[in-house]
């Protein structure tokens, strides 16, 4: 077996779902991180468990032929993308085979996988950013937190993000350090001021910055909004969140509108969309839309049809095939984001969409006898309920399209719909998040009895 700060040439021949290369010495697995398929290296080993270990990069001997470093001064730091030290196109081959292995190895299922969906654009492609603040050296700041900790990185300008929202950030750090006020501990829950959330849309290009802070201070925050509004047209909506509770959980319940609009507006699908602070909406726009016609190719309603869109919120996945379809029924638990999608339908002329807030599994009390022909579920990261899934099985559709930003939770809410009859046909992976570990999966399950 290796031995803790042992050195061991190894080269990498695989990749796990966390972003890390696989060698294995002895028999034994040891992940690297910052490595790519190919790549032959002095290892240095710094934990040994029972069956694998970790070891990070001593000295490269032969470089993989995937390396091809995307910029960034601090990814390796603060560790929100995994992938900037390798080509796109090996990343993109690495996301598509963590979907098909997890479907096969944890769903025990055989679907047809469809071309994957790669990204056009791998930087500044995010609509939105959330931004820890922290005091350092007297100073507050903003940046990430580094992988498995709550030390935070700072970052002055993120590639994936739009660059205004860096300009932006200088602007609110220059006002919160002039003005003395203090950014938020999670140790001692003292401070703040604890996020700068920010907000903009794909097409419109408004923006909306939200101020997470532990208390009320609108007073100190208003000329801020000003500030802001004025220097940075495009700002359309400058909110007072306040979350008070000792807690990661980023957004408190409570929100302030300081200057401008309740909300920012977008395009998606061809449909206006109205977007608060509070409710859910992909991050890359582009991308999503492309996800969404194969969602929308995969479900292929007729207007005879009624569909169920569960974790719907602001409606837009649902509103995006309200035009192929009888009857749209959206379920979703955050009660702003279903006000969302009530609007969103109503400006958009969609007259046969309905929403409702609660969990996914009222939706049997909500369509009753009605033939189901489609269910759209778009679980967060966990996945979807146990309760959730019986309450679709129990309406018996006719197919359950599924959308997943986690293959994992995918194959295995896919392999509990396959032991309730249900056959996993068409799988397709699709980029929205390029750089990152993370990636989109929209599955096609039809009833076997159908």
């Amino acid at each position: 077996m290796p031995e803790k700060n042992q050195i061991i040439k190894a080269e990498i021949t695989g990749m796990t779902s966390e972003g890390s290369g696989v060698c294995h010495v002895e028999g034994m697995a040891v992940f690297v991180p910052d490595t790519a398929v190919g790549d032959v290296l002095n290892v240095r080993i710094v934990k040994v468990l029972k069956s694998y270990a970790y070891g990070i990069v001593d000295s490269i001997i032969s470089p993989s032929q995937d390396r091809c470093e995307r910029r960034c001064s601090v990814y390796k730091k603060c560790g929100g993308c995994v992938y900037r030290h390798i080509s796109y196109e090996a990343e993109s081959a690495i996301k598509a085979d963590i979907i098909e292995n997890a479907f096969k190895r944890i769903g025990g299922l055989d679907p047809v996988f469809d071309e994957f969906i790669a990204a056009e654009d791998t930087d500044r492609y995010r609509n939105k950013a959330q931004y820890p603040l922290a005091e350092i050296n007297g100073e507050v700041v903003c940046g990430f937190y580094a992988p498995r900790s709550h030390r935070l990185v700072p970052v002055s300008d993120c590639p994936l993000q739009p660059e205004i929202f860096s300009q932006i950030n200088e602007t609110i750090l220059r006002f919160i350090n002039k003005k003395k006020i203090a950014a938020y501990s999670d140790e001692t829950h003292t401070g703040i001021v604890r996020h700068i959330y920010i907000r903009r849309g794909y097409y419109s290009k408004e923006i909306m910055v939200c101020l997470v802070v532990r208390k009320d201070i609108s007073r100190q925050l208003a000329p801020l909004a000003e500030i802001v509004c004025d220097t940075f047209p495009d700002v359309k909506s400058f909110v007072m969140n306040i979350n008070p509770e000792k807690t990661n959980v980023i957004l408190g319940k409570k929100c302030v509108t300081l200057r401008g609009d309740d909300v920012i507006r977008d395009t998606m699908c061809g449909n206006t969309v109205e977007i608060s602070p509070l409710s859910f909406y992909q991050v890359n726009t582009h991308q999503a839309e492309k996800l969404y016609a194969k969602a929308l190719e995969y479900a292929a309603p007729t207007l005879n049809d009624t569909v169920a869109d569960l974790y719907c919120g602001i409606g837009t996945i649902g509103l995006s095939i309200a035009h192929s379809a009888g009857r749209i029924i959206g379920v979703e638990i955050v009660p702003e984001a279903v006000e969302n999608a009530v609007k969103n339908a109503r400006i958009n002329n969609i007259s046969n969409a309905e929403y409702y807030c609660g969990c996914a599994e009222i939706i049997s009390d909500k369509i009753k006898d009605t033939p189901l022909a489609v269910a759209l579920l778009d679980p967060p990261r966990k996945g979807c309920s146990e309760e959730a899934l019986n309450a679709v099985c129990s309406l018996s559709p006719e197919k359950i399209v599924m959308l997943s930003c986690d293959p994992a939770t995918a194959a295995r809410d896919a392999k509990r719909l396959s032991q309730h009859g249900y056959n996993a046909e068409r799988v397709c992976g699709a980029d929205l998040f390029p750089g990152t570990r993370h990636v989109e999966t929209v599955v096609l399950m039809s009833r076997k009895d159908k």
